[in-house]
């Protein structure tokens, strides 16, 4: 993995912390989709949920090259661009929710579905996604 002007410590504490991160997957056209997502970190691995049967899936199923992008609210000229490759386990999907909105909320998964109705995903239709960096460039 080639690293250019990120501190990894500064990107390690910054996936961490409660950042959004926004993921890009390639549509069959070509063109960037873009999600706004919550992320977990595991070593230098970025972890993410995505929704069974969505446009994520399909894209990263047919190309599994994928950027995540985070940058921290109090410096947002700032930013780490992660680039690699994204493997999907359909297993692991309603685990990782769970420790997601513990992370980002202080509740598990159903106890935040209770409280925003309007945010809840069936927990049978995810899966967890773990992008395995190939490069990391940006200021940070």
């Amino acid at each position: 993995m080639t690293t250019s002007g990120v501190s990894r410590t500064r990107l390690h504490e910054l996936l961490d912390s409660k950042v959004f991160a926004t993921v890009a997957t390639i549509q069959p056209d070509g063109r960037p989709q873009q999600s706004v997502v919550w992320v977990l970190r595991d070593g230098d691995d970025v972890l993410f949920t995505i929704g069974l049967g969505s446009r994520k899936e399909r894209n990263l199923r047919r190309d599994p090259r994928v950027s995540v992008l985070v940058s921290p609210a109090d410096a947002p000229y700032t930013y780490a661009a992660i680039y690699g490759t994204a493997t999907l386990d359909t297993t692991a999907g309603q685990d990782l929710i769970d420790r997601l909105a513990i992370k980002y909320t202080g509740l598990t998964y159903a106890e935040h579905s209770e409280r925003t109705p309007e945010a809840a995903t069936d927990l049978t239709r995810i899966a967890a996604v773990r992008v395995t960096p190939t490069r990391i460039a940006g200021r940070l």
